[in-house]
């Protein structure tokens, strides 16, 4: 596509899009903060002298603990710059999940914010690393950032298959583990996410970045910024103030995020009788599946156009939506295979092999666990891929309730009941049962002022055609349905919270 660029390092990236379109806005914020694109390159490169006064440089291994700012945008591309190993984690971490991704020896330095809204990131570091027992350097990071550096800097990085980034995993099906990408793996998935998203072809288009900048998601659309040389705004924390804030200020054309950010400012706006979101077009993102009633209900409420993608931790991007689709097929299906994958399908389980794929996880025990003999990697999701390329999630491998030996596939009833006029949100999942093995439970966020009870879900299911057997014996309506960082649905805490 002839408005991208055709970088070979993340770093290189930064130095195109700088060169090509210097004084362009590229990064902006709720703080009043705005860097164009030159000013970018040359907060990277002061930022970059500061890490290495503080000994980083090729090969080091820095971990970071950052919320979505301008100064952790500016962080993760100085390290970009140096060559260095980075592991973005998730703010939302605790000692749990830190004490899994900081194993002696692993690092050379972690990075914490001065402050996140009243919680002490610093203390809990500081904890989580003596009681590892490590001697592991920790820097607090402010909304500033690093003052410049004095250091002189190594040359720029060219080897594009070396590892340098390792992003965990949300934790959601057990201990976290890291999955190592190379700047040419990320690379070729923005690339595709660009060109099938059709990302900088409207003149005037302004993203948005309401999620955490530490997910595999942020890298993502910061390389499609740099790309596609489309400046965005960014989000520190997704609330309805903070959104609603946002879009008064700056006229965004097009936000990232999953099911649950769609879902909330289609609430927003129904609850409003004036238009919030005059200037968006289109709705893109990943990170769960969308219902296709979902679909239809916030497209058509919003009047934008939802071109829903499908990427993991793993594979950073695996199908991509064109805005320009059929409606009917952007409903059903989760975009087309990116340039750069193979797919194949075993049992109904996709499985992927190319350069956006996982060079394997930190610790290589776990590699087994998704890889194959011949090399490919198990996606864990059961999927179909039509003659054009379209690809449709059906369900998880092990996503499975066994109710007195019959398999049932959560997706297929969340479907169904997505599309009822008093559900906003829903995740269904196994709860231990000693008649049954397990039996089904439907927990439901509910639109403001509908109400909902088990009759109402038993005959929805039943007038739908679901078998009997598959129909949820509880139901559960609660505020908020927990979450991982992305907005996705954390199944584990939801059965250990209604168990």
């Amino acid at each position: 596509m002839s408005w991208l660029l055709s970088p070979t390092t993340v770093w290189d990236l930064v130095e195109q899009r700088a060169d090509a379109t210097p004084d362009r806005d590229a990064i902006l914020d709720e703080h009043g903060v705005v860097l164009t694109f030159a000013g970018l390159r040359a907060r990277a490169l002061e930022t970059a002298a500061a890490l290495a006064d503080l000994g980083i440089g090729p090969g080091s291994r820095v971990a970071w603990q950052l919320p979505t700012r301008v100064s952790t945008v500016v962080t993760m591309l100085a390290l970009a710059r140096l060559g260095a190993l980075q592991a973005p984690l998730l703010t939302l971490y605790r000692e749990r999940e830190l004490s899994a991704l900081l194993p002696p020896g692993r690092f050379d330095l972690l990075l914490v914010p001065d402050e996140l809204r009243g919680f002490d990131h610093l203390a809990l570091a500081q904890g989580v690393v003596a009681d590892l027992g490590l001697a592991l350097p920790i820097v607090a990071v402010g909304h500033d950032g690093f003052a410049p550096g004095t250091s002189s800097l190594p040359s720029p990085p060219s080897d594009v298959d070396e590892a340098r980034w390792a992003f965990a995993t949300s934790g959601s099906t057990g201990s976290p583990k890291a999955a190592l990408h190379s700047d040419r793996g990320l690379l070729v998935a923005a690339h595709g996410f660009a060109q099938h998203g059709q990302l900088g072809r409207e003149a005037g288009d302004l993203g948005a970045i309401p999620f955490p900048v530490a997910h595999i998601g942020g890298i993502q659309f910061l390389a499609n910024v740099l790309l596609a040389g489309v400046p965005a705004v960014l989000i520190e924390v997704f609330t309805p103030q903070a959104v609603l804030a946002a879009f008064e200020r700056f006229p965004i054309t097009m936000i990232g995020g999953s099911p649950v950010f769609y879902q909330a400012l289609w609430d927003l706006q129904r609850q409003s009788e004036v238009t919030l979101f005059p200037h968006l077009r289109l709705l893109k993102g990943g990170g769960a599946p969308l219902p296709e009633a979902t679909y239809w209900e916030i497209s058509k409420g919003l009047g934008v156009q939802v071109a829903h993608d499908y990427g993991m931790t793993e594979v950073a991007m695996v199908a991509v939506a064109n805005p320009d689709d059929d409606p009917a097929v952007l409903a059903l299906t989760d975009g087309t295979l990116i340039p750069g994958l193979e797919c194949r399908t075993v049992d109904g389980e996709l499985q992927l092999r190319g350069a956006p794929v996982t060079l394997g996880y930190t610790d290589p025990s776990r590699d087994a666990e998704v890889f194959t003999e011949d090399g490919w990697f198990r996606t864990g999701d059961l999927a179909t891929v039509s003659a054009a390329g379209h690809v449709t999630v059906t369900g998880r491998l092990k996503d499975v309730i066994i109710r007195k030996g019959e398999n049932i596939a959560p997706l297929e009833i969340e479907e169904l009941m997505a599309g009822m006029p008093a559900v906003a949100e829903v995740s269904v999942v196994g709860l231990p049962d000693r008649e049954r093995g397990e039996l089904v439970c439907a927990a439901v966020r509910l639109v403001p002022g509908a109400s909902l009870t088990l009759a109402d879900v038993r005959a929805h299911l039943q007038g739908a055609g679901l078998m009997l057997q598959k129909v949820p014996e509880r139901l559960e309506l609660l505020d908020e349905l927990p979450k991982t960082g992305l907005g996705k649905v954390s199944k584990q805490a939801l059965q250990k919270q209604l168990s």
